[in-house]
């Protein structure tokens, strides 16, 4: 048993690289090999939302506060509430973030293939966050 006492692992800003808008990440936890899981609680300002990306296996949302914007490529974003749970197929290429008036925060849960949970990709522009 491994326990990790809150306030063990720093809160990371989300980088520029990934994201828009004010980020912050709270590692949770990621499992020792050969294990593959990652989760991070990531809250997201209004407005703040990650670049596309995919997940080669896949990812859960658990969103645990406020609301925020979800969107998969070539559909229209929807909204996602507290106590909602989003699943993304692996390889679907997405993204996900706070409403433009209210901040975000869910926890992001996914597997490492051959040590890579992620593949980001170009950001989001204000057009596509705005639904089109």
């Amino acid at each position: 048993m491994d326990i990790m006492p809150c306030g063990s692992r720093p809160s990371l800003k989300g980088p520029e690289d990934y994201f828009s808008g004010a980020v912050r990440q709270d590692p949770l936890m990621e499992a020792p090999d050969p294990a593959r899981i990652r989760a991070v609680s990531v809250t997201f300002e209004p407005g703040a939302r990650t670049a596309w990306h995919t997940h080669p296996l896949g990812q859960t949302l658990v969103v645990t506060s406020g609301r925020g914007l979800a969107q998969s490529w070539g559909e229209t974003p929807k909204e996602i509430r507290a106590g909602d749970v989003v699943w993304f197929a692996p390889g679907e290429k997405h993204w996900h973030g706070a409403g433009p008036e209210v901040a975000m925060t869910h926890i992001a849960i996914q597997e490492a293939l051959d040590g890579k949970a992620v593949e980001w990709l170009e950001h989001v522009s204000d057009t596509q966050y705005g639904g089109g």
